[in-house]
């Protein structure tokens, strides 16, 4: 399944990611799926993200209990 997003950059960001693209011999949609695949594998080693993951999933795990009671 897929989802589709719109996305607003800045033109010279824009300019600079189909030029990436192209360079590369993919699509620009390719080009932005491969840099969120790897931003986000990158996030899950930090330890700071896990730190405030942890803290959210906590603070949402008791408005959740408070809210079935």
């Amino acid at each position: 399944m897929t989802k589709n997003l719109t996305v607003r950059l800045p033109d010279d960001v824009a300019a600079d990611a189909e030029a990436l693209a192209r360079v590369n011999g993919v699509s620009l949609n390719e080009t932005v799926k491969r840099s969120l695949i790897e931003e986000i594998e990158r996030t899950r080693t930090d330890p700071e993200f896990k730190a405030r993951l942890t803290r959210i999933i906590e603070e949402d795990r008791e408005l959740l209990e408070r809210l079935a009671r």
